[in-house]
């Protein structure tokens, strides 16, 4: 039936309701809130044998959360991309820069001019 109907979809005709009885009984839990520093709460569910983790990652946003609510941890900092050439650069002065190019440039010309092949 395209576009409409009242079919029920994922699942079969004549399978019946899957209950607790089916399954088994459920693991005991514990509930632990998480916050972040943007002031999203995210509680989730874990195991009692389970020790929870102190910091969890927030499903609404991404940012780090922990349980403490009053301290959420900051927002991690992420170091600028930075081009070869900036690296280069905080190696090299530019008069090292400059002494390294006319030193290839010169090795260079003198290759051509031995007869050299240059791809």
């Amino acid at each position: 039936m395209p576009g409409g109907g009242n079919a029920i979809r994922g699942s079969r005709i004549g399978s019946g309701p899957v209950g607790e009885e089916a399954r088994g009984e459920a693991a005991p839990r514990q509930t632990v809130t998480f916050h972040c520093s943007r002031g999203h709460r995210s509680t989730l569910a874990f195991s009692v044998e389970a020790t929870p983790p102190t910091e969890w990652d927030c499903p609404k946003c991404g940012m780090p959360a922990s349980v403490d609510a009053d301290n959420p941890p900051p927002p991690p900092t992420t170091e600028v991309y930075k081009t070869h050439l900036a690296y280069v650069k905080e190696r090299r002065s530019e008069e090292e820069g400059a002494a390294l190019l006319d030193e290839a440039v010169q090795s260079l010309r003198s290759r051509r001019k031995a007869g050299e092949i240059l791809f």
